[in-house]
């Protein structure tokens, strides 16, 4: 059915209805996201995520695309360069953070100062991001499914919503940092 009316020319995407429309691209975005996944190195679901995103927003501001389909794969590459790009920048760290064990008393109250830095930050973050990070640092090592229904969103939607509130920790905390740097 939906395969017809991607090939049906009396059926025009750019003027059908939201709902038909999303309806309508969603096995063409599965297919092209799951295609395009394995080169970039996300998951199938951050790509679907995010372009829906892009589609909703552009329904919102430009209206609907002259030509879904084709606008759909543009944006499911676009989204895939995007994440090849921040996965290319991302380093590991040499060792690892959050390895307290051991070590002198002036480093366990370094790293309970970093601990409760990291924490009030969490707490400024807007929306459900609170929430969402500390159920992320919680001891308890909670899985995406037991987060999900915590949290009551899909369990599709963590990793863009993580991402995005990883972004907003990151910019509350650069300042942070860079102030502390500069004094010493």
């Amino acid at each position: 059915m939906t395969r017809d009316l991607l090939t049906t020319p009396s059926y025009d995407l750019a003027t059908a209805p939201r709902h038909d429309l999303l309806t309508t691209l969603r096995p063409l975005l599965t297919a092209e996201a799951s295609a395009e996944a394995r080169a970039s190195g996300a998951e199938p679901g951050d790509l679907e995520q995010a372009v829906w995103l892009r589609l909703l927003e552009r329904l919102d501001t430009d209206g609907p695309p002259v030509d879904p389909p084709g606008w759909l794969r543009r944006a499911v590459r676009a989204e895939a360069r995007r994440s090849r790009r921040t996965t290319r920048l991302e380093r590991p760290y040499e060792t690892e953070p959050a390895d307290e064990t051991g070590g002198s008393p002036e480093d366990h109250a370094l790293a309970a100062a970093r601990r409760r830095a990291l924490r009030d930050a969490v707490r400024r973050l807007p929306g459900r991001c609170p929430r969402l990070m500390e159920a992320l640092l919680s001891p308890k090592d909670l899985t995406y499914r037991e987060i999900a229904g915590e949290l009551g969103i899909s369990q599709g939607s963590l990793g863009p919503e993580r991402s995005r509130c990883l972004g907003c920790l990151r910019r509350l905390l650069t300042p942070e940092v860079a102030a502390r740097g500069a004094r010493g």
